[in-house]
């Protein structure tokens, strides 16, 4: 660093370095409005769902005819983590997840070696067997919801409205996906009873051949004159349900109309599709989705204008209700942060005005928008947006990237007050202090590194971290080393005032010298009293909280209602009502939406989306304030358990971080469902015994009536009635069978057979089914058939190819998952030692996906400290110095359990990060120290003296450093988010800073063995 001089370089330089000042600071200013805004950080979902459907099969035979033969295949998936699926009767849905350390540019080549390889084995499915299909787009996020209601309009006139809407918002940029949720699709039935057709001699089969042939789109040909081609069309195709009625059947030598045999209705699905209810009315919602790499802001811009335009055209009596603004969030968000910043701006600048004077100061100050420009830059290029991680590592960044700066006009001044020319002391900052803190600069990168490349969801998520701080610190040195001279030459006087220390900072210097010396020669105390401490903070570790991430801080609950497993979408519409009359009543409600049938879309990227099921409902239930959400969660818990006592009911605010839903959560494998049903069972009553868990529940395990119809075989053959020709008359008569489409317009309607409403819903219809045999001729079923009762599993969820049952359950206000999961250690393990050979628990939720973040940071932690100790060896160049500069790092530990116990704080995975990160905060001001130190002996002083005098000259850089650091990370300190890391890194730095400038000395001296000089120093 002293062959060449780049302060010395851009002193020569001057119009090019302030052309480069120049063009950093437009550059940043264009990069800073050019960034994308989110309201998250993007992290990839990486969860594929393949489902196959087999119409008849029972749940047995789809597990092992296509659920098993469909994993067995899977497993050889690349990265592959595990493979969890559900099985209902006839219907199989496999999630297949990938490792966390998969890369994120993997996902998309794995999902196609899925749909290959499930491909490649779809011949060996058994004959009827519908799909596979398969759905990878779990990560888009629908930010901006719209929701149509309407009075005097039907269903399919509201859907048509809402089609013409989406059209004209797909035009739009930034718009990425369009979804429409809760339409009812329109169904035309044909309901006639089984007796009067079988009267008529007239079966099912006739009816459905005499649609499908009229209504059947075939070519008719073309006519070829030679000089042009003529299409020839053929009539006969239904425009509207009156053509269905109107068709013509012929039984017996007689001809009549189906509508004189059939009830003929055009209504909507039958059961009911799932719907979508806002503020208790039945609506329609339209969800967006913007393309990766848009902006948020700029997308909402564009939809309020083109909704403005469209609301010219809206017919009286639909109303348009936005249900979810994420661009608004999102502008709330960055104008938070972006306050949090100026106020961490303004907290620096008084450090540095206080302390150094307002030339000095100004220098400082100037260096902190052009780091922030430069910085905006780099983010640009590296594609990373405005979002809660980015902005808040903003924040980070800003107390650190001004420690350079600090030091260089610190070294300025202090050279000129010796009575350095300034122009001098300008080089001479560079030559003394350029590359150790090039070597600070990149230890304190280095300890984010493990945040950089931790290889999870959670690492993933807080990736920008990182990547923020990287790019700042090292634009950081830059800016200290070449503007910052040039700065301070312009705005430093050439000829210091004389120097009058006031009488507080004289007093302060002779204490402090006093202290150092006194510490030095009782340097054992010190270093023990250090230890003791530090063994305290280690059995106080042992005390702290433990949390992943914390809760959102949005107005939103998510209110899940799952009724038991066999209710129909009607139960569940009618709890969902009882349920809208509590919301409705409740005074800290301000909106809510309701899912029925399914779970609500991803409005907010790390939701737990819930897949569709008939008994469950889910509301998005915004309260008025944030303040008021988490009483509001707590009053709807209760009641909803005095509505809904037979129901799984659960009010929790939005998750931050990747998704975990419940958070106790206990999986069961094992070969026998019975005895992992039993095992679960008891568990349930181990968790239900902690008076700080709620709410335990089972992913599966309610049996469900069944009808089962066992046929004469001989007699059915010898009628010539086959088991195939029952299941069929049973399914058109009960669930209905489509016989043809109607077309209109967009849509394609279907039109379907079944029994009247009366018959499908009543058992006895099952005796009294006629059953044609031909010959015009039919019999009841009960001839051919007895009716027998029971029960059946209807659903199986399996693991890695062994049915697994979850125990999951809530906790208690206040409680947090991991603490209750340590208690329920001892209890659960004893219990998992009475299982049979072959059954196991695992430990699932939050304390699961917590472990997955923690190893991956665990395992970069070697990366972390070799690149540490390497950096640290080329400027320390002995590994007795390496020694003692590393000692001083745990020893954070001190200051961190020191803040985080106290105030009740959890040790999250954001916290942990602050951990890690303060390692490289703590070893900077310690190679400064240790250099000062050396360089001291260089110049020909005393070991002794040199310790002393090293700690008086860095006394004020490291604490000024230190304190422009604790003090900024203030405005975050409230933040849910980065409350915890703030209190780490503030409790760590605020110890760590003492103990540099007392506990390093000693452990200095007492390491060479410097002895203590006789008299007085």
């Amino acid at each position: 660093m002293t062959r060449y001089n780049l302060s010395d370089w851009a002193l020569r330089h001057r119009s090019f370095v302030l052309y480069l000042m120049a063009l950093c600071a437009v550059a940043g200013v264009l990069s800073f409005l050019d960034l994308g805004r989110d309201e998250d950080p993007p992290f990839t979902i990486k969860t594929m769902v393949v489902k196959a459907v087999w119409p008849g099969a029972t749940v047995d035979d789809t597990v092992k005819q296509v659920t098993d033969r469909i994993e067995k295949k899977l497993e050889e998936t690349p990265s592959l983590d595990y493979l969890n699926s559900y099985t209902t009767a006839g219907e199989s849905v496999i999630m297949v997840t990938l490792k966390d350390t998969t890369p994120p540019s993997a996902v998309p080549d794995i999902w196609y070696q899925v749909r290959k390889k499930t491909g490649d084995i779809a011949h060996t499915l058994p004959s009827g067997v519908q799909g596979p299909f398969f759905n990878d787009e779990f990560g888009d996020t629908f930010g901006v919801i719209y929701a149509f209601t309407a009075d005097g309009f039907t269903p399919r006139e509201l859907r048509d409205y809402a089609e013409t809407v989406r059209a004209a918002l797909l035009r739009l940029p930034d718009v990425g996906k369009i979804e429409l949720i809760g339409t009812q699709d329109e169904q035309i039935t044909v309901a006639f009873s089984t007796r009067k057709l079988a009267a008529l001699g007239v079966t099912q089969k006739d009816v459905m051949d005499a649609l499908s042939q009229q209504n059947a789109v075939v070519p008719s040909g073309v006519i070829d004159t030679g000089a042009e081609k003529i299409l020839i069309r053929v009539s006969g195709g239904f425009t509207s349900d009156t053509d269905v009625a109107d068709i013509t059947l012929r039984a017996n030598g007689r001809f009549f109309r189906l509508a004189d045999v059939a009830d003929i209705r055009r209504g909507y699905a039958d059961p009911p599709q799932p719907s979508y209810r806002v503020n208790g009315h039945p609506a329609i919602g339209l969800a967006l989705a913007m393309v990766k790499g848009g902006d948020n802001l700029r997308l909402g811009d564009n939809i309020k204008r083109k909704m403005a335009e469209l609301e010219r055209d809206r017919p009286v009596g639909i109303d348009v209700v936005q249900v979810a603004n994420q661009p608004e969030v999102v502008r709330a968000s960055v104008h938070g942060f972006v306050k949090s910043l100026e106020e961490a701006v303004a907290i620096v600048l008084a450090v540095s005005f206080l302390s150094l004077g307002l030339r000095a100061g100004t220098v400082v100050a100037l260096s902190i928008p052009l780091v922030l420009a430069a910085t905006f830059v780099g983010m640009s290029l590296f594609g990373i947006d405005l979002h809660r991680v980015s902005l808040g590592s903003l924040i980070i960044a800003l107390g650190l990237l001004v420690d350079d700066a600090m030091i260089t006009i610190e070294m300025m001044v202090k050279k000129q007050e010796e009575g350095m020319p300034l122009r001098q002391a300008a080089t001479f900052a560079y030559t003394s202090t350029a590359f150790p803190m090039l070597t600070g600069t990149l230890v304190t990168m280095i300890g984010f590194v493990p945040v950089g490349f931790a290889r999870s969801a959670s690492g993933e998520y807080c990736f920008s971290l990182f990547a923020v701080i990287a790019i700042s610190l090292l634009i950081s040195w830059g800016v200290a080393v070449l503007f910052s001279p040039l700065i301070g030459v312009a705005l430093l006087p050439d000829k210091p005032p004389a120097h009058a220390e006031s009488g507080v900072a004289r007093g302060i210097s002779v204490w402090f010298r006093a202290f150092v010396t006194l510490c030095l020669r009782r340097r054992w105390q010190v270093i023990g009293g250090t230890g003791l401490l530090f063994v305290l903070s280690l059995a106080g570790a042992t005390q702290l909280e433990h949390q992943f991430f914390p809760p959102s801080d949005r107005p939103e609950l998510l209110v899940n209602l799952s009724l038991p497993h066999a209710s129909s979408i009607r139960a569940t519409e009618v709890a969902v009502r009882q349920l809208e009359k509590r919301l409705a009543d409740d005074p800290d409600v301000a909106s809510f939406a309701v899912n029925v049938g399914s779970g609500a879309v991803r409005f907010y990227l790390p939701l737990d989306v819930q897949l569709d099921h008939d008994y469950f409902a889910q509301a998005v239930v915004v309260a008025k304030t944030v303040d008021l959400r988490d009483g509001l969660a707590a009053r709807l818990q209760e009641q909803m358990l005095k509505d809904f006592p037979d129901a799984v009911v659960r009010a929790s605010p939005l998750e931050l971080g990747p998704p975990v839903g419940w958070p106790l959560k206990y999986r069961i494998s094992g070969a026998d469902p019975q005895r992992v049903r039993q095992a679960a069972y008891d568990l349930a009553a181990v968790l239900g015994a902690n008076a700080s868990v709620r709410s335990v529940n089972f992913d599966w395990n309610e049996p469900v009536k069944t009808v089962q119809v066992r046929i004469d075989q001989n007699k059915a053959r010898l009628l010539g009635v086959t088991s195939q020709d029952l299941a069929q008359a049973l399914y058109a008569t009960f669930s209905g069978v489509t016989m043809t489409e109607l077309r209109d317009q967009i849509y394609l309607i279907p039109v379907d057979a079944r029994s009247p409403e009366g018959e499908r819903r009543d058992l006895a219809t099952l005796r009294r089914l006629q059953i044609p045999v031909g010959d015009g001729r039919s019999i009841p079923l009960a001839e051919l058939a007895t009716i027998d009762y029971g029960f059946e599993q209807p659903i199986i969820w399996r693991r890695q190819r062994l049915p697994t049952l979850t125990v999951q359950a809530d906790v208690v206000p206040g409680a947090l998952a991991a603490t209750i999961v340590g208690e329920l250690a001892p209890r659960v393990d004893s219990f998992a030692k009475t299982l049979p050979a072959g059954y196991a628990i695992a430990t699932g939720g939050t304390v699961e996906e917590s472990a997955k973040g923690q190893d991956s940071v665990n395992a970069v932690m070697p990366v972390m400290v070799l690149l540490m100790l390497t950096v640290l060896m080329i400027q320390l160049q002995s590994f007795q110095r390496l020694i003692l500069v590393v000692s001083v790092a745990p020893l954070g530990a001190i200051g961190v359990v020191g803040a985080l116990l106290p105030t009740h704080t959890p040790m999250g995975f954001v916290a942990l990060l602050g951990c890690v990160a303060l390692i490289g905060m703590i070893v900077r001001n310690s190679v400064i120290l240790i250099d000062q130190i050396e360089r001291n002996v260089a110049d020909g002083m005393e070991r002794w003296d040199a310790v002393v005098e090293a700690a008086c000259h860095r006394l004020r850089p490291i604490l000024l450093t230190a304190s422009a650091a604790i003090l900024a990370m203030i405005p975050i300190s409230s933040e849910g988010f980065w409350g915890p890391m703030a209190f780490a890194i503030m409790g760590g730095l605020v110890v760590a800073t003492v103990l540099t400038l007392v506990f390093l000395p000693a452990a200095y001296v007492a390491w060479f063995r410097i002895p203590v000089p006789d008299g007085p120093r």
